[in-house]
């Protein structure tokens, strides 16, 4: 089994994986952009939906590398997250924003023809704009609906906090493209 995708080893801890996304291209069903911000999540902290072992919710997080991990987020949006490290383990990257640059018109009939900027700015608003729900759950990140394609170039990180955690001790785990206009909050 391959965990290599985008030139990025997904077999890696999700704190390594999660700088490596930032400008690689997600898309599913030929909608998507450039990741633009991303958190990491491992078993081994509260923050972690795997912290406290398997479950019928999370059971793709403990999967093998390289795949989706789809969740509902407080019953109202989906979130996707790009699993990690070896089967069992339970890690991943939240996809926090991407930059919209394929299929604008139909995120923009999704999200009710929002501005571009605001059209993937946050975990659930980029699924809602990508179609992404339940039904992609534990499917395999290199293969359709989903491609990922390597960045084009280099990309300046930003790093911080994790976005709303009161679970546990602060990691600097989120990770976004420096001065990017699509991303869900500024870094401070």
């Amino acid at each position: 089994m391959t965990t290599f995708i985008a030139g990025i080893d997904f077999n890696a801890p999700s704190h390594e994986v999660a700088p490596q996304l930032i400008g690689v291209t997600v898309l599913v069903n030929g909608v998507g952009g450039r990741i633009v911000e991303t958190e990491a999540y491992d078993m081994s902290e509260p923050a972690a939906h795997t912290y406290n072992g398997p479950s019928a919710r999370n059971a793709s997080m403990f999967g093998p590398p390289g795949h989706a991990y789809v969740y509902l987020s407080h019953g109202i949006h989906w979130c996707l997250n790009f699993v990690c490290r070896e089967p069992g383990h339970g890690a991943g990257v939240l996809i926090r924003a991407i930059e919209p640059l394929a299929g604008l018109d139909a995120m923009r009939v999704r999200r009710g023809g929002e501005d571009v900027r605001m059209l993937c700015s946050g975990p659930g608003k980029l699924c809602q704009a990508m179609a992404v729900t339940r039904a992609h759950n534990g499917l395999a990140l290199a293969a359709p609906p989903f491609a990922l394609l390597p960045p084009a170039g280099p990309v300046a990180l930003a790093v911080g906090p994790r976005i709303g955690i009161s679970k546990a001790v602060e990691l600097p785990w989120r990770f976004g493209e420096a001065g990017s206009r699509f991303l869900s909050k500024p870094f401070r």
